[in-house]
């Protein structure tokens, strides 16, 4: 049974990435909400409380039942979880008149406790609460104090329960990753055995046993995520897997030849379905993007269900669902506002009849690389840039037209193409170009133009939840406006996208 740490969600926008840091010691980790998580086995390990939006004093405050876990298991609170611990147990949480956000250094450390054990006395950590713990319960005793907190840190006796008010979680806090791993370690007794191998050998017996002779359909993308499922699926049951491309029409240049050709190289059993000029049929007039966004998708089941019912006796669909869309589905306030509609395949209709399997629904997306590396996957596969499912017809502002999809095929091809013979394109998250529904006045030779605008986009992110813009060479961009203008007759001015997520999304729409 694979060993595993909890962590409970209170809300905070911290909490994806004290997951991570859990995962990037080589341990397991599930997130939960607090109010929805399962009763530990012998498989939980510990169990880490998140902070929170939320002060512990509001009336609505979350209220964890913790009577399977405090006492019984090794458990840390952080930040929110820290001052519920207090609070909840006989201490005192007030707001702050010295409030911390932002750096603060440790001024004493009890370096007799092990969750402290290797770290340095000055140790820069990052706060970020309004609330302080002004006196900690009986039975608690300080570990940890910065020169405005004195309760930055504390042991309950008797327990391997600890609380801390500040974010290992974040880089700002320069040896939050050493305090983890003293708790995960040595606390809480993780052997540190959860590596990209061993997910690869444990999720293929884990398929094979679960999908035993039966048949599986699988939409591929071009992307990371359905590559390694692919992979994953075609490991554990060879060609009973079916995978099914359709080109909507919208992909980049020569997309659907490239990729078709690559997966063939994999050895995969695969369907190249050429249906772009039902796609832009239906798209003909449509400008609203979220509309545009459901005739993409609806289209697409039509004709995935065609390309499937020529596929007898399938009984699975597989999906390449990473983690963040699970945690999103299971959050403590519930699936996010939309923004927009969801570009994978999503529900099927009911009538497909199709259980779907998702090797990858456990995985976020740099250790989907990862895995897909112990798979002896190729860079080409894994550091292609993440392409939204719509493809470009939401990076073409208003009606989808042909000559519109040409001419942003064309600008596309050029930028990517010298993003990468410049050396930039691992440097950039994601690119590429836009077409505006604007025209402007330009000059062309002896002619006076009225022609296309485009704008170009690269970003650095790590998981597109915040991204920025990549502060490309002036000179590179320079050249690549040339070559645009001089190569793509209907464009005549290019400008550079220079907005961060937030405010802005990465696509325009």
């Amino acid at each position: 049974m694979q060993e595993k740490i909890l962590i409970l969600d209170f809300g905070s926008q911290y909490t994806q990435l004290i997951a991570r840091r859990v995962r990037e010691l080589n341990v397991y980790c599930e997130i939960y909400p607090y109010n929805r998580y399962p009763a530990p086995d012998s498989s939980v390990k510990g169990v880490i409380l998140s902070g929170s939006p939320f002060s512990v004093r509001d009336e609505k405050a979350p209220q964890p039942d913790l009577s399977a876990i405090k006492g019984r298991l090794p458990l840390l609170g952080v930040c929110f979880g820290a001052q519920y611990l207090a609070h909840h147990f006989g201490g005192e949480v007030k707001a702050s008149n010295k409030r911390e956000y932002g750096r603060a250094n440790l001024t004493h450390i009890d370096d007799q406790s092990p969750l402290f054990n290797g770290i340095s006395k000055h140790s820069q950590v990052w706060m970020s609460h309004g609330d302080t713990i002004e006196k900690l319960p009986a039975g608690y005793q300080v570990i940890a104090s910065t020169a405005d907190v004195d309760n930055a840190a504390f042991k309950v006796e008797g327990e391997t329960t600890y609380g801390i008010q500040f974010h290992p979680e974040v880089y700002h806090s320069t040896e939050g990753k050493e305090l983890l791993r003293n708790y995960v370690v040595d606390i809480c007794g993780c052997t540190q055995s959860w590596t990209p191998d061993s997910f690869v050998e444990t999720t293929v017996a884990e398929l094979k046993q679960k999908l035993g002779e039966d048949r599986v359909i699988l939409g591929l993308s071009g992307g990371v995520d359905s590559t390694v499922a692919a992979m994953l699926l075609h490991r554990a049951i060879g060609n009973r897997l079916t995978c099914i491309f359709v080109d909507n029409g919208l992909l980049r240049k020569d997309e659907f030849k490239t990729v078709l050709e690559n997966y063939k190289e994999l050895g995969l059993n695969v369907i190249g379905s050429e249906a772009g000029d039902l796609f832009l049929s239906r798209l003909a007039g449509v400008t609203e993007p979220e509309k545009k966004r459901k005739i993409i998708g609806s289209t697409f089941i039509d004709v995935f269900d065609k390309e499937a019912s020529q596929i007898k006796d399938a009984k699975w669909l597989g999906q390449g669902t990473i983690y963040p869309d699970v945690i999103e589905s299971l959050s403590v306030n519930g699936p996010s506002q939309t923004i927009k509609s969801h570009h994978n395949v999503g529900g099927l209709p009911d009538y497909m009849k199709l259980q779907l399997v998702e090797p990858l629904r456990l995985l976020f997306k740099d250790e989907v690389r990862r895995v897909g590396k112990s798979l002896g996957l190729a860079d080409k596969f894994l550091q292609r840039h993440p392409f939204p499912g719509p493809g470009l017809a939401i990076r073409i502002l208003g009606e989808i037209t042909p000559e519109k999809v040409r001419l942003l095929q064309e600008a596309d091809h050029i930028f990517i193409s010298m993003l990468q013979e410049e050396g930039l394109y691992h440097q950039v998250w994601q690119a590429g170009v836009i077409l505006l529904p604007v025209q402007s006045v330009g000059v062309m030779g002896d002619e006076r133009t009225y022609e296309s605008v485009v704008a170009l986009r690269a970003v650095e992110s790590t998981d597109g939840m915040t991204a920025d813009w990549c502060h490309l060479p002036y000179d590179f961009l320079a050249r690549v406006s040339n070559r645009i203008i001089n190569n793509v007759r209907g464009i005549n001015r290019v400008v550079y996208d220079i907005s961060s997520k937030p405010p802005a999304t990465i696509e325009w729409e």
